[in-house]
């Protein structure tokens, strides 16, 4: 998240759409930013908050291109980056 206070509750998922399960298995990541991201991006000049902005952005856009319709994926994008202002990053 970006701010100090901020709070997240990760909550892992499965799916399974067939009756043949072979295996399976689940999993819930989460984790402050990787302080080496944001050194690398601010020692070529960005500020801490556009860093920030450009990592989460980032993980955003490694999910978000897996959606075929791009005016979706557009929309969706925009949204993230309104989020972001709204949060100060």
């Amino acid at each position: 998240m970006l701010t100090d206070g901020a709070r997240a509750d990760s909550v892992p998922n499965l799916e399974i759409e067939t009756g043949e399960i072979v295996g399976a298995g689940h999993a819930s990541t989460t984790g402050r930013f990787d302080d080496e991201q944001l050194f690398y991006l601010m020692s070529r000049g960005i500020s801490v908050e556009d860093a920030r902005r450009l990592v989460v952005r980032g993980f955003f856009a490694e999910i978000i291109t897996e959606i075929a319709d791009s005016e979706i994926q557009d929309r969706l994008m925009q949204r993230i980056d309104d989020e972001l202002v709204k949060a100060g990053a």
